[in-house]
């Protein structure tokens, strides 16, 4: 009597399309190859990215099929040959380069830290996209710290309300953009000044910009040029869209930068005793099962969400 080879259930996609393109399939459980974990997911995002590389506006993956996921959080199943940090049992979050969308996923064990006590698999799984973009644009690019002026586009989004927390944390003069209802929520988070995302010209009420975090790009971008300090930074999250040419910034003597999360262990095991101890809050906007990948693109579509959208594929 032979036993059935192991298997794990995926969100797969054969074309590119809306939310109604995606698809369950069962495959064979991956092996961690060498430097590898086997990741049993307990929960996984949905991030802007993932929906761009679904609808085949920035083909991450190339052609389908393929599967969505960038960040997760589970339990270590296995580990490949030469991986020391981890062992089986450990629980982790990390940022890896696609796949998480699913029951188990391999993925190289330097993108995983230790996930932070007390923050569930839920919020751990909300958060390594969403503060290693904040971390990057402004702590490494801009550099910001105490009296800095900082505006953030889309504040009460995924990466939205984590920077503010995180330039609060560093002692930034903080303003965020976002819909009234949500000025409350922002407010609760530490950001000393808030704008409706639906006034007219940002720039009559906002200047001296040191650092402004564009989360929406197309037009939004061009028009937060006007609320920069003549020294001021342009950071944009939006390749697809940016709204603008770098040389629109430098002809004004500003500066811009295109902002990447890239997959990094070292720098979430920095920041988690930042979440650990709550000096940056993770919401969780809407949590759904695996087998809802297509209601969570849907929600995530429709914009105005507070915080992440997560998938659990063991409810």
């Amino acid at each position: 009597m032979t036993t059935a080879a192991p298997r794990t259930q995926v969100v797969t996609q054969h074309r590119f399309g809306g939310p109604d393109v995606l698809e369950i399939e069962e495959r064979p459980r991956p092996d961690p190859g060498p430097g590898e974990l086997l990741l049993r997911v307990h929960a996984a995002a949905v991030d802007p990215a993932d929906r761009t590389a679904r609808s085949g506006t920035v083909p991450l993956y190339g052609d389908p099929p393929f599967t969505l996921g960038h960040d997760v959080s589970g339990e270590v199943e296995e580990v490949g040959a030469g991986v020391t940090r981890f062992r089986p049992g450990d629980e982790v979050f990390g940022r890896i380069d696609g796949g998480g969308h699913a029951t188990h996923v391999t993925a190289p064990a330097g993108h995983f830290a230790a996930r932070p006590a007390g923050l569930d698999h839920a919020h751990a799984a909300a958060a390594p996209t969403a503060v290693l973009t904040a971390w990057h644009a402004l702590i490494d690019i801009a550099r910001i710290g105490p009296g800095s002026r900082v505006l953030v586009r889309a504040a009460a989004g995924g990466a939205g309300h984590v920077a503010v927390q995180l330039a609060k944390a560093e002692g930034a003069y903080v303003i965020g953009v976002a819909a009234a209802e949500d000025h409350g929520f922002l407010r609760d988070l530490g950001a000393d000044e808030l704008v409706d995302d639906t006034a007219g010209d940002l720039a009559e009420s906002v200047h001296d910009i040191d650092a402004a975090l564009d989360l929406v790009g197309g037009d939004d971008a061009l028009r937060t040029l006007d609320t920069l300090h003549p020294n001021g930074i342009l950071l944009c999250t939006v390749p697809a869209d940016l709204g603008l040419a770098p040389e629109d910034a430098e002809a004004r003597g500003l500066r811009f930068a295109l902002v990447r999360a890239d997959p990094s262990g070292a720098l979430l095991s920095r920041i988690a005793p930042l979440l650990a101890d709550r000096r940056i809050r993770v919401h969780v906007a809407t949590t759904l099962p695996l087998t809802k990948a297509a209601q969570a693109h849907e929600r995530a579509e429709e914009g105005r969400s507070r915080g992440g959208i997560v998938l659990v594929p063991h409810p």
